[in-house]
């Protein structure tokens, strides 16, 4: 209705996704440049997170809008409660397999088939899992394994997980994905738009079904709008949408204040206003000081206090571990030089026994040495995001 009182040649404000109405907004700019960087690895895992109509999914249709067919198969499953052998099942599904028998072990075979004809034909494979946070932890176990197909050293699939925070803690904190974690070679929370960006944002999806400038707004409304939507698109939407809709009904040019608390009052009234949700300021004010564990925190809302004890939780942690390490190796060493003595002496001339010393010492070093590795990844990604944080502009400061 509106969009013909007002000459647009669209629905500027509907609630789902279209790539054709993508706004950067800097949280946007960033999450497409940790894509961009991802995608440009060819392996491993993606993960995008955020709050319900943040645009998670708008962002990765304005991605794979820019994408050639001719060298990267798509395939995009929005997920349900599903358990590992289901999620198998429905990978195959997505990138058109029919499977023989409806059993795990044929779904596998026809996926690294696939895989591999897609890879001989020049063509990388990329799979989108939307609502991630509705899997099973064995089915997030399940995609990893899919990750292992490789055609000599070439990997074979890359997969792109979106979420809501909820997924984000799950990957971080459960000790069942250590595995995928290592895989994770980029990651992204899409937070709500500034303050300042709401505006640009209400005009740009204006703009794309030919605003003229009719109507015209008041400019305290969008400082309003998104106090009253916490800065989710989705919600700004769904609010100027129905402001649109009085606009027309009381042929409106000019939207003011006294139309948004009109609009904010019925949709209290009639129970479909989204209030800001109030778990993601719980969550910034519990940010878990993992780091020894290897969950990469949240530092967005750190103060200064609060980044520097992350700092040193994580060097306490490092020489921790790489004083159990010294120990380890020490004792094991030192094992191995009393079966040798043993052996020579004629008290134990078993070699079998000296052969499996050796053999644990040599898991036991490696396995330290690979948490010693992941340590050290996460130390600098908490570092990294300190200086991005640290460095994020007066609105970090003023908070700090």
């Amino acid at each position: 209705m509106f969009d013909q009182f007002y000459g647009f040649e669209g629905r500027p404000f509907q609630l789902t996704p279209d790539p054709a109405f993508y706004f950067e907004s800097a949280t946007h700019r960033k999450a497409l440049s940790y894509l961009g960087y991802g995608l440009a690895q060819g392996e491993g895992f993606v993960v995008i997170t955020g709050e319900v109509g943040a645009g998670k999914s708008t962002l990765v249709s304005h991605l794979m809008a820019t994408i050639d067919p001719a060298r990267l198969t798509a395939a995009c499953i929005v997920t349900s409660a599903l358990d590992g052998e289901a999620i198998v099942h429905v990978v195959a599904q997505a990138f058109g397999l029919p499977v023989a028998g409806h059993d795990k072990a044929s779904a596998l075979g026809a996926i690294e088939g696939f895989l591999h004809a897609e890879a001989r034909a020049g063509r990388r494979c990329l799979l989108i899992v939307d609502e991630a946070q509705n899997l099973a932890i064995d089915a997030v176990e399940e995609l990893r394994m899919l990750s292992n197909f490789q055609l000599g050293s070439h990997p074979l699939l890359q997969t792109l997980l979106l979420g809501q925070p909820e997924f984000r803690t799950t990957l971080l904190e459960s000790p069942l994905l250590e595995q995928l974690r290592q895989r994770v070679i980029a990651t992204h929370h899409l937070t709500a738009m500034e303050p300042r960006e709401v505006q640009a944002y209400v005009e740009h999806r204006l703009n794309c079904v030919g605003w003229k400038g009719n109507p015209g707004f008041d400019h305290r409304v969008f400082a309003e709008v998104h106090e009253a939507t916490g800065g989710i698109p989705r919600r700004i939407n769904q609010i100027v949408s129905r402001l649109l809709l009085l606009g027309a009904v009381e042929q409106r040019s000019l939207i003011d204040l006294d139309m948004l608390h009109d609009v904010l009052d019925e949709l209290d009234e009639d129970g479909t206003r989204n209030l800001v949700c109030q778990s993601e300021s719980v969550a910034e004010a519990e940010v878990p000081v993992a780091v020894a564990q290897g969950a990469a925190p949240h530092v967005d809302a750190l103060d200064a206090k609060a980044a520097i004890a992350l700092i040193e939780a994580a060097l306490a942690g490092r020489d921790s571990q790489i004083d159990e390490l010294e120990h380890a190796v020490l004792e094991l060493a030192a094992n191995v030089e009393r079966q040798k003595d043993a052996a020579a002496l004629g008290e134990d001339p078993r070699v079998t026994t000296l052969q499996e010393q050796l053999a644990q010492a040599a898991a036991e070093r490696a396995r330290m040495e690979e948490r010693l590795d992941e340590q050290e990844r996460t130390l600098r990604h908490t570092l990294t995001m300190l200086i991005e944080w640290f460095e994020g502009g007066e609105g970090h400061r003023r908070a700090a």
